[in-house]
């Protein structure tokens, strides 16, 4: 028997309530780290064309040089800013039937993914997460080509025991 019953908007749970795990502490360490290395490098690589004695830049040419220097310095900073500040933010709950995650800085982003309409589940590490011990668990939906949400900077044994769960809860069927 289907019912379909009014619901009061104050009878239903909050999602703030709800217990939330962060990230790991060396996902923001990643992160700053790779915005200060390629901003440094960037910059040294455009000072060092600014700076070299084997050929004589035009006046233009040293003067855009300077300013794309600058540009790239300004980005970086803004870049590690962002980092610093939105990683932070970053949470995840799992629960029986759901995922739920938590981001943004600027924007909130708040997304429910339910465990039964999880058509794939995949773990995926680059050279620097490997070296940091960490992974991306991905999450696709059913019906969907890109993945519904994205869980960075999770230890990879996390990573792994929350795709098992998903695994071993995505048949189960309804009452």
């Amino acid at each position: 028997m289907v019912t379909n019953l009014p619901l009061q908007s104050s009878e239903l749970p909050s999602l703030a309530s709800l217990p939330a795990e962060p990230i790991s502490p060396r996902y923001r360490i990643l992160n700053l780290g790779l915005c200060v290395f390629f901003t440094l490098l960037i910059t040294v690589i455009l000072v060092g064309v600014r700076l070299q004695p084997w050929y004589d830049l035009p006046v233009e040419g040293e003067f855009g040089v300077s300013v794309a220097a600058f540009g790239v310095f300004i980005l970086g900073s803004l870049s590690f800013g962002y980092h610093f500040f939105a990683d932070r933010l970053i949470f995840y709950t799992i629960r029986e039937q759901d995922i739920i995650l938590y981001k943004g800085l600027f924007f909130k982003k708040v997304i429910c993914q339910p465990v039964l309409r999880i058509q794939h589940i995949d773990i995926q590490r680059g050279p620097f997460e490997r070296y940091f011990g960490l992974a991306t668990l991905k999450v696709y939906s059913a019906g969907g080509s890109d993945h519904t949400l994205a869980i960075p900077g999770l230890p990879k044994d996390v990573a792994e025991r929350l795709r098992q769960f998903v695994l071993d809860h995505s048949d189960l069927t309804r009452d």
